[in-house]
Formats: C-alpha cells, sequence, structure tokens
C-alpha cells in the first residue's frame, strides 16, 4: 500500500516551518525561569531512560487537549503567559509533528530538534525516577 505521504516527509514540513532548537542551547537555558521544557514521550520512557529535571510530562495523544483552554483536559501548565514552551522527543521527530499541530492551532512552542538522545549525549543533566507517572 502507498501513502499519499510518509511519515518522513511529515516531519520535513513539519520542521520546514517551526522553530528547532539545538541540544547546547537548550541546556544552555535549562535553568531559565522563563522556559517550559515539555517531555512528550511515554511515561515508559521516561522511566527506562530518565528524562530532563523539571520538565513537563505531556503525553503526545494528550497534548493537544491539555494545551487547549476550552478542553475538558486543560492544564493550566499551559496557559502561562510570558513564557516559552519547547517540546521533545527521543529523537525530535514525534516532537516535531506535535510543534507543527499546537502551531496549527495557534499555540506557539519550538522544539528540541535532536530530542533526548542528543541531549544525553551531550551530558544534559539526567534525572531517574523509576515511579515517574507523570513527570
Amino acid at each position: 500500500m502507498k501513502l499519499k505521504k510518509s511519515s518522513v516527509q511529515m516531519v520535513a514540513e513539519a520542521r520546514a516551518r517551526i522553530a528547532e532548537v539545538e541540544t547546547t542551547d537548550l541546556i544552555a537555558a535549562a535553568d531559565d525561569s522563563g522556559l517550559v521544557i515539555v517531555d512528550i514521550r511515554d511515561v515508559r520512557e521516561r522511566q527506562r531512560t530518565g528524562f530532563i529535571p523539571g520538565s513537563v510530562h505531556a503525553p503526545r495523544g494528550m497534548v493537544e487537549f491539555w494545551v487547549d483552554p476550552e478542553s475538558p483536559y486543560h492544564k493550566q501548565v499551559f496557559a502561562q503567559d510570558g513564557k516559552r514552551y519547547v517540546f521533545h522527543c527521543a529523537s525530535g521527530w514525534r516532537s516535531a509533528l506535535t510543534v507543527a499541530t499546537l502551531q496549527d492551532m495557534g499555540f506557539e512552542a519550538a522544539h528540541l530538534k535532536d530530542g533526548f538522545s542528543s541531549w544525553v549525549e551531550q551530558g544534559g543533566p539526567v534525572e531517574n525516577d523509576p515511579e515517574d507517572k507523570d513527570g
């Protein structure tokens, strides 16, 4: 079966129209109180590989609903004026698609270009909590 558009095409199109943050820049800014780092990986990924200290966990399947103030699932963490939001996944693919969708909704955000794997490779701090449920 041939798809109209491949996942690789979708990620490339998303990346062409969203803000991407380099790993070294996010590591340098991680302590900025105006920054909200949002981890969209599955809870099992966070438990297995750890997470960026202070990051907010928002499972990819719920992000649009948590961001939307009119949704019954809305989370206040996404209603903070003046904050800069940077989303991430493991390699930057899921977060690129997520941020493109959020941009379509009118929610401004960026994503960590090369994902959490790059964060770890470049020595970014990692917290481990096997009981982590919601970040």
